[in-house]
């Protein structure tokens, strides 16, 4: 009864995405990266984007780190992009994008979740997605109060959702799942009232709608400080590139300091700016440095044209700090 009514509400109620009206595993691989941590709406223009610039997963193979960067920027999560392009290029090496579980499984920043959906839908694999508004369908629908983020958890939805999974139509069924989460068990405010599976929701019945899905909390907040100057130098800017092992891997920044000597004759734009991370909370602080004789920069920064700033992929901090140069006149 739970899928039937489901794919009933799906047929009516469902989203009409235009990554859904194609079975072309490479846009529909794109729009489940893009998705990740991101509105539908906001993801839709860069997908767009994306299927535009490089409409096949050739296209994107042979584009520059950078240049993909560039075109995610705003996204954030910036390792989903480095992700889709290293995958883009196995794909390209070998010649065609998989058609199995374990082969999608194999590319670069695919997992259960994403290979389950591109599986599904691409090449009607049957394979149900387990994602958050999956947790919560399940979590309220049966009553469960097993934390989804133990390993019991997840194998227990897993589980639930593969039993319930019609193998005629997977797709169907996994874009219903999703849907429905999205839309009709909203996390607040969900429309039990107009639920068709209202009568059969334990969640309801027991009072217990605004507790389910359980999670465990374990997440550890660190706070970080940050000290940037941005300095302008005869129509130069200096910027590097961050290294592998911290946030923000691949993309541009000014000058990073905690040298005071460096800020001598700079002028505070912004004190304390807060930008707020999954795992972190930065505050930083926000220098301009207008100069006629070129300072000795840190190891690793290079000068480039001020008027090609925008061709260098940043994170939103650093978006944020060209925001306060560029609104403040020259000297």
């Amino acid at each position: 009864m739970f899928s039937t009514t489901l794919l009933d509400w799906f047929a009516l109620n469902g989203r009409d995405l235009p990554w859904r009206h194609t079975k072309n595993p490479y846009a529909i691989w794109l729009s489940e990266v893009i998705l990740q941590q991101t509105r539908i709406q906001q993801g839709m223009d860069y997908w767009l984007r994306f299927m535009q610039r490089w409409p096949r997963v050739e296209d994107l193979a042979a584009a520059s780190e950078d240049e993909v960067l560039r075109e995610w920027q705003g996204l954030g999560y910036y390792s989903r992009a480095r992700n889709l392009h290293a995958a883009a290029q196995q794909i390209a090496a070998n010649g065609s994008f998989p058609n199995t579980l374990d082969g999608i499984k194999k590319l670069k920043g695919v997992g259960d979740y994403t290979a389950a959906a591109i599986g599904s839908i691409a090449f009607g694999l049957p394979a149900a997605v387990v994602d958050g508004n999956v947790y919560r369908v399940l979590a309220r629908h049966y009553g469960i109060d097993t934390p989804i983020n133990t390993t019991r958890g997840k194998r227990l939805f897993t589980e639930l959702a593969q039993s319930l999974l019609p193998t005629d139509q997977p797709a169907a069924f996994n874009q219903a799942m999703m849907d429905f989460g999205a839309i009709q068990c909203t996390p607040a405010s969900p429309k039990c009232v107009l639920c068709p599976l209202q009568e059969s929701c334990e969640a309801l019945r027991s009072g217990r709608i605004g507790e389910l899905p359980v999670k465990e909390k374990k997440l550890t907040i660190q706070t970080r400080r940050f000290t940037y100057i941005y300095i302008r130098c005869q129509g130069k800017t200096a910027i590097r590139k961050r290294a592998a092992g911290d946030i923000w891997q691949g993309l541009w920044e000014p000058v990073l300091t905690d040298d005071c000597g460096m800020l001598s004759g700079a002028k505070l734009l912004r004190k304390d700016v807060k930008h707020v991370l999954t795992h972190r909370i930065l505050l930083a602080d926000f220098y301009l440095l207008e100069t006629e004789a070129f300072p000795a920069l840190p190891e690793g920064y290079i000068w480039i044209d001020e008027s090609e700033l925008d061709q260098y992929a940043v994170p939103r901090l650093i978006e944020l700090l060209h925001e306060a140069v560029f609104s403040n006149p020259h000297k």
